[in-house]
Formats: structure tokens, sequence, C-alpha cells
């Protein structure tokens, strides 16, 4: 499992030339952090105390010019951080998908929708987001404000930096020490979150179920206590939280008191009193903000973040395993045995099958709806795996040759936004010479022609069902793939386009397995197989015909 540490810490490096960019306006923004001590030490000493309003004024007029410098700054500053965050965010919903896919090609079957990858998917996607977006602000901030405020106390008056730098770590020591106890109660806090919101979604959908069998009131109970484990967790961290009110007083207060106390000597020694009150600002205005900042923005959204990154890392695989590379010259298909169904309690749809087509053949399946053609479609395509049996391409599992070797095309075809070509071929793959000829071969020159050529935009909604088929069909055409099965692919076109299409594949190398919803396309066939219902019931056969 990928950590969340790499992840963070790729985010940061992604983008070396931002980072760049926010240290640079970041010593702009902490300018008045520097100044703010020597400002009113002189316009206090220099200026009001000595009588002459006109240099008070004018050190507090610098302050207030670095103030103004200091808010353009921060706009640059939060708008190089959205530049760090945005890409983040596109990284985690990178690996919830991810984890996802992991979880389908594990088992060969969908995930269930909503409930626990919903919400990783959107309430803990945009929750690390900000609270990352927020982390590097406040963490960035600490540390540009600690070191212009140090620097300022210690040419100040270094007598005070004992007094005032001492607890000031403390209190940074005592906060980082509690965050381990943070982040494991937030993180139980996400995990009854998510508990509670995948089983809400599971209620919400069964309603009608639960109420026909009388379960409301054990249905309730459990969502009941759920949300009670909930509000523990919730209350666990707000416990917790309460030591970050003791950080803040050791780091941030004590040493107000500590200067106040060091006062009397310090005037002994000559030290004036306007420069003690320039310390205190550098204490009250700039140190203990920024220590507030810092337990505010860690002991909130650096906990969230750990937390969330750690429940939307926990399904991601460690690494995609590389896809199968192996491509063989010969595509026959031989299934033995194949046994499937939708679940270990249903019914097969395929039951001990056995078929063998050659390279090169063209076969059409077909038979009644919810005979199990498209479920055989997606087997000889390797797009799902048999519960028994073997499914064989050239000789190798169908889930181990190369996609590029292999093509199914589904009854509802896939196009979108771009150019006609590269609806048509993936980039490289097809010049446009190539495509024109399976456009003519297919029919499909008038649409490309309204669309304005090759390099004309496409714009899915204006296509028909059967436009869009075409183009898939065309896409088929110009693909590397030897083995193409289509899934009532031609559903939406007329006997003559569809006949067109059909015959256009079945003339290129390789094999053509058609899921016929139409006789005359079963005709155009060599070999039918035919699913179907038999006796006895809790079985499934196939019946094979050759067409003279």
């Amino acid at each position: 499992m990928t950590r969340p540490r790499e992840v963070l810490w790729a985010a940061l490096r992604r983008r070396p030339a931002v980072l760049a960019k926010i240290a640079a306006w970041s010593v702009l923004e902490v300018t008045p952090a520097f100044l703010i001590g020597h400002a009113v030490a002189r316009a206090i000493e220099d200026g009001f105390a000595a009588g002459r309003l006109l240099t008070g004024l004018a050190w507090l007029a610098l302050l207030g010019g670095a103030w103004l410098v200091a808010a353009v700054a921060a706009r640059q500053v939060i708008l190089g951080v959205a530049a760090l965050a945005e890409p983040f965010r596109d990284d985690l919903l990178h690996h919830v998908v991810r984890g996802l896919l992991h979880e389908a090609t594990a088992s060969f079957r969908a995930p269930p929708p909503g409930g626990a990858a919903l919400t990783r998917a959107t309430l803990q996607v945009e929750l690390a987001r900000d609270a990352f977006a927020a982390l590097v602000t406040v963490l960035r901030g600490f540390v540009f404000t600690l070191v212009s405020a140090a620097l300022g106390l210690l040419t100040l008056v270094p007598a005070l930096a004992l007094p005032v730098l001492v607890p000031f770590a403390l209190g940074t020591a005592l906060f980082l020490a509690s965050l381990p106890a943070l982040i494991r109660a937030q993180r139980a806090h996400l995990e009854a979150d998510e508990a509670t919101g995948a089983e809400l979604t599971t209620v919400a959908g069964a309603l009608r179920d639960l109420t026909a069998c009388g379960a409301e009131q054990s249905a309730g109970d459990r969502l009941g206590a759920l949300v009670e484990a909930q509000a523990a967790t919730a209350a666990r961290l707000a416990r917790l939280t309460a030591l970050r009110t003791t950080a803040l007083t050791v780091g941030g207060w004590l040493p107000v008191l500590l200067v106040l106390a060091w006062t009397p000597a310090l005037l002994a020694q000559g030290v004036a009193i306007a420069t003690v009150v320039g310390a205190l600002a550098y204490v009250t205005q700039s140190l203990a903000p920024a220590l507030g900042g810092l337990v505010e923005g860690v002991g909130v959204s650096g906990v969230r973040l750990l937390a969330a990154l750690g429940r939307i890392l926990a399904g991601t695989p460690a690494a995609i395993p590389p896809p199968p590379a192996a491509r063989p010259a010969d595509v026959t298909l031989t299934l033995r045995q194949v046994t499937f169904a939708y679940g270990p309690q249903a019914e097969p749809v395929l039951d001990r099958l056995d078929l063998e087509v050659a390279d090169g053949e063209h076969l059409a399946i077909t038979g009644p709806s919810g005979a199990g053609k498209s479920t055989l479609a997606a087997l000889l395509a390797g797009a799902l795996r048999p519960d028994a049996g073997q499914v064989l391409i050239g000789g190798l599992p169908a889930d181990r040759v190369d996609p590029a070797a292999r093509l199914l095309i589904p009854q509802e075809a896939y196009v979108f936004r771009g150019t006609v070509l590269e609806n048509l071929a993936y980039p490289g793959e097809a010049s446009e010479h190539e495509a024109e000829a399976a456009v003519a071969e297919l029919g499909l020159a008038e649409l490309v022609a309204r669309c304005g050529g090759y390099q004309g935009l496409l714009d899915p909604a204006a296509l028909s069902a059967g436009e869009r088929q075409l183009l898939a069909l065309t896409r088929a055409l110009l693909s590397p793939a030897r083995l193409i099965v289509l899934d009532e692919a031609t559903c939406h076109l007329d006997p003559v386009a569809e006949a067109r299409a059909e015959e256009a594949l079945a003339r290129r190398p390789g094999t053509l397995v058609v899921i016929a919803h139409r006789a005359a396309s079963a005709r155009r066939a060599r070999r039918v197989l035919t699913l179907g219902d038999g006796a006895p019931r809790d079985r499934r056969f196939a019946r094979e015909e050759l067409i003279p």
C-alpha cells in the first residue's frame, strides 16, 4: 500500500518552481513579522516619547507599508498553494479509482456503487485536498514567521531570546508529541463515518425489502449503533484537542509572562521600556499567532489529512501490475468446461460450456434474452473470468492476453469529445489515409464531412445511436486486434449498414464473434452457437450448427 508520506512528498516535489515562488512571496509576506518590534520600539522611543510626532508616524507608516506588501504577497501565496492542491486532488482521485479497479479486477466483479467507495471519492478526497492546502499554508507561515520574528527579537534585544524562544519551543514540542494520538482519533472518526455512510446507503436502498420482511427495528438498531460509535469517536477527538490549548498556553503566552518578569532586570541594565514593548510585540503579534496557526492548522487540517489519506490509500494496491504483453499470432478460442454465475448463490448463466473457434473463423451467437450471450462475449474478450473452467486465446488465459490483441464492442458505443481521427484510432495507430479507407468501407464518409473532416471536433451528443455504433465499428476495423467480439454492436444500424460492417470486419485477418440480434446476422456467419434454456432446468446447453 502506498504510504501517505510518499503521496505528500510526491505532491510537493512535482512542482519545484511553484514551491520556489511560494517561498519568495513568503519572505515578503512575513516582512511585518521582522519589522513590528523594531518599528514599535523606534516609534515610541525615537518618535512619540521624544516629542517627534512625525518620526513616530513614519515608523508606523513603514510598518503599514510592509503590511500592504504582505497582503499582495499573501494573495500570490494562496495562488501558489492552489497550484499544488488541485493536482494533489487529482492524484487522490487516481488512487481511489485504482483501488476500485484493483478490487474489481481481483474478483472480476464490479464494486458495488455508493457506500464506502463514494465516501472516499467525494467527502474524503475533498477533505484531504482542503487539508493539504491548509497544511502547506500553515507550515510555510509558521516557519517563515518564526525565523523573521526570532531575527527581529535577536537584533532588538538579545537578552530576551532565552525567555521567549525556549517556552515557545517547549509548547511546539508538546503539541507535536500529541499528534500521534490525535491522528489515531481522527482516523477512527473517519472510519466510523465511512461505516455509517455505507450502512445508511444500504438501508436506504433496501427500505422496501426491510419493510416487507418486518426488519425495520433491527436495521434501525444497527444503524443507531453505528451512529453512537461515530459520536463516541467524535467525543474522544474533542477531548484530545484540549492538549492544543495547553501547548498554545505554554508556547504563546508563557513568554509574555516571562518578558514582563524580566523587565525590571532589563530596565536596570539600561534597556528602554520601548524596547521591551517592541519585544512584546514580537511575542503577541508574530510568535503567538504563528504557534496558534500551527496548532490549529496541523491539529485540525494535518490530522484530517493524514487520517483521510490513510483511508483513501488503504484500498490502493502497492503497484498496478503491468498489463499482459502476450500477443499470440494465433487467436484460436478454446472454452473448456466454462461455468459462470453472477454471485455464489445465483444460478449459473453458463454451465460447463465447451467451445472451440479456430483462428480466422466467423461465429454468430444467438439465443433468447438472458441466455448468457453478453456474458459469453465478455468471457471471450477476457473482461470476465470464469468461476470454473478455462477460456483460452491462442492457448493463453484470456485475461493474460495483450488487450491490443482482443476487442469487445458493446451495444452502447463509446464516443468522446475530440477530433474524428482521435475517435477512430489511438495516436500513431492509423493515418488519415488508412482511416479514409475504413470510413469509405463502412459508409461513414457523410458523417466525417459533416464534422469538418478528420480533424473536426466530434460532439457525442449530436450523434445518433447508429452513428456512434458506426464510429466504434470503424475504430474496430482500424485496430490491430485479431479477435473482435461484437455484443449487439450493430443493433441501431439498418440491415444494409449492419451487413456492410460485419462483412468488412469478417474480411480482416483474425476471428470475429458476433452476438446476433437479427437472423440475417447469424446467416452471414460460418458457424452459429445458440444458447438457451434446456432440460433439466438447472443446466444450460449450447446447440452449434454449420451454415452451408
